[in-house]
C-alpha cells in the first residue's frame, strides 16, 4: 500500500485534477491519497486557504464578508463545472462553508482553525466525486470518523499517539480513499489544523500508522535541488537524501516539504518520495533512512530569514550554576520558543524568530535578565538569517568549516555566529538578512562548483 500525497499547485483547477487522478489510478497501490487545498493557478493567483482565511478574517471583524464568501464559491465552483460534476457538489461547498461561518466566533483561532480546513476538507469531496463519475470505487474520509485526533493547539497541532491505531483501520478498506490534509480534531471534537503547509504532515501520519510500502509526495518540481532555484541559477538536483538531512533543509527554508512531516515515517522506517505531479515519471527524490555518500561532503544550502539575536554577556558565566536555565526560565515566562543558543564561557547568543519578539516584550526580556542575573550587557539585534550547509558526508570530511568561512569571506559577507551540531550534519551561519543572497550563492559555487 502506498500513501500519496498532492500539494496545491499539483490540485489548482480541473485539469491539475484530472492529471492526479490518472497518476493515482497508475498503481493500484496508491489506495490512500491526501489532497491539499487549490493552490495558485498562476503567479498572480491565490490560494485558496488564503482566500479562507481573508474570508474568515473579515467575518470575524465585521459579521459578514460576502465577497469573500463568493471568491471561495466561485473557486471551487469553477473547478466542479469544468469537471463536468453535478451542481449538487458545488451546493455541497457552498453549505460546507456558510455552516462554518455560523460557528462560535468567542475563540477566535477555533473559529479560524475551522475556516481554514475548508480548503481541503471541500477539495477532497470534489476529487472523490469527480473519480465516482469515473466509476472508480473511491470514497472521501472524514477525518473526525477516521480518528485523526490532535492536540487542542489551534494551528500548531500535533498528532496525538492513539491516533495512529485509529487510523491503522484504513488499511483493512478496499475502496480508493480520499483523505484531505492539514487538520484533524481534538478530542473535545473540534477542528484544529496543523501548522500552514501541514498536508504533508497528514499524508506522514498516515503512511506511519498504514504501515505503508513509501509515501509520495507530488509537487511542482522533478526533484529536490541542493539550494533553492529562486537564488541559484539551474541548481543540482540530489537524487536521495536522508531523513536528518531533509529535516536539516525544510527547518532552514527549504519548501518541499513542511519541516515537521518527516518524524512520523523516520519512526517507522517509511522511505518518502519526492515527485512531479506534471512529469510523473522522472524519478523524484527518494528520502530515506541512509544513503550512498558519494556525491560529496555537503548535499544542500538552505536559508531562512526573520531571526533576531538576544546577546547575552556575563564576566564568569561559565561558573555560575543555573545561569542558562534562568534565561530560558525568562523566555518561558514570555511564551518565547528559541532556536539555537550558541555560547562561551562568559556570553550566549539565543537565537529565536522575531516575529515573536515586539517591543514591549524585548524591554522586559532585557530589563529581567539585567536584574535576575546580573548580566553585564544584554543587546537584541534583528533582521538576521541563518544560512546551513548540510550534509552526513560532513562529518567525514576536514576542512568544511575552513570552506565555507572563506567562502563566506571572500564574498565579503560577515558571519555574526557559528553553529554546528553534535551529530555534523549540519553548519548553521549567522548573517545580516541583507547578505542572505550573496552568502547562499558564495557556499553554493564553493561545494558545488558552478
Amino acid at each position: 500500500m502506498k500513501v500519496v500525497k498532492f500539494g496545491g499547485s499539483s490540485l489548482a483547477n480541473a485539469s491539475q485534477i484530472k492529471k492526479v487522478c490518472d497518476i493515482i489510478l497508475s498503481d493500484k497501490d496508491r489506495r490512500l491519497v491526501v489532497v491539499s487545498a487549490p493552490g495558485k493557478r498562476s503567479k498572480e493567483d491565490t490560494k485558496v486557504t488564503d482566500l479562507l482565511i481573508a474570508l474568515g478574517q473579515k467575518y470575524l471583524k465585521d459579521g459578514k464578508a460576502d465577497d469573500e464568501l463568493n471568491a471561495v464559491i466561485d473557486r471551487y465552483d469553477e473547478i466542479v463545472k469544468e469537471l463536468g460534476l453535478s451542481s449538487d457538489v458545488s451546493e455541497v461547498v457552498v453549505n460546507d462553508l456558510k455552516s462554518r461561518l455560523k460557528g462560535d466566533v468567542s475563540n477566535k483561532e477555533k473559529f479560524m482553525d475551522s475556516i481554514k480546513a475548508a480548503g481541503e476538507d471541500n477539495n477532497a469531496k470534489v476529487v472523490a466525486a469527480y473519480l465516482k463519475s469515473k466509476g472508480i470505487d473511491a470514497e472521501y474520509v472524514n477525518p473526525k470518523d477516521a480518528g485523526l485526533l490532535l492536540s487542542d493547539e489551534y494551528g500548531n497541532a500535533r498528532v496525538l499517539p492513539e491516533s495512529y491505531d485509529n487510523l491503522k483501520k484504513l488499511r483493512d478498506r478496499k475502496e480508493l480513499l480520499i483523505f484531505p490534509g492539514f487538520f484533524g480534531y481534538s478530542k473535545s471534537g473540534d477542528v484544529v489544523t496543523f501548522p500552514r503547509g501541514g498536508s504533508d504532515i497528514t499524508g506522514s501520519i498516515l503512511a506511519a500508522a498504514v504501515q505503508a510500502e513509501i509515501y509520495e509526495n507530488f509537487t511542482d518540481v522533478d526533484s529536490v535541488y541542493a539550494a533553492n532555484p529562486n537564488i541559484i541559477d539551474n541548481p543540482k538536483p540530489i537524487p536521495a537524501f536522508t531523513y536528518r538531512e531533509m529535516r536539516e533543509l525544510s527547518y532552514s527554508g527549504f519548501s518541499v516539504l513542511q519541516e515537521e512531516t518527516l518524524e512520523p515515517v523516520y519512526r517507522m522506517g517509511i522511505p518518502v518520495c519526492i515527485k512531479n505531479t506534471n512529469n510523473p515519471s522522472a524519478p523524484g527524490t527518494l528520502i530515506a533512512p541512509t544513503r550512498e555518500l558519494n556525491n560529496g561532503p555537503v548535499v544542500g544550502i538552505a536559508s531562512d530569514t526573520g531571526f533576531c539575536s538576544i546577546f547575552v554577556s556575563k564576566y564568569m558565566m561559565n561558573r555560575e550554576i543555573g545561569f542558562g536555565r534562568k534565561i530560558l526560565s525568562i523566555l518561558e515566562d514570555e511564551n518565547l520558543s528559541y532556536e539555537h543558543m550558541p555560547s562561551g564561557i562568559d556570553n550566549m547568543s539565543i537565537v529565536l524568530r522575531q516575529k515573536q519578539l515586539d517591543e514591549d516584550k524585548e524591554k522586559r526580556i532585557i530589563k529581567r535578565i539585567k536584574e535576575e542575573l546580573k548580566a553585564d550587557d544584554v543587546t537584541v539585534e534583528r533582521n538576521r538569517a541563518l544560512v546551513m550547509i548540510v550534509g552526513e558526508g560532513m562529518m567525514r570530511s576536514v576542512g568544511i568549516l575552513s570552506r565555507a568561512s572563506t567562502a563566506l569571506a571572500r564574498a565579503n559577507v560577515n558571519v555574526e555566529m557559528i553553529n554546528q551540531g553534535s551529530s555534523e550534519v549540519s553548519m548553521m551561519f549567522g548573517i545580516k538578512e541583507e547578505d542572505n543572497v550573496t552568502a547562499v550563492k558564495a557556499l553554493y559555487n564553493e561545494f558545488f562548483g558552478c
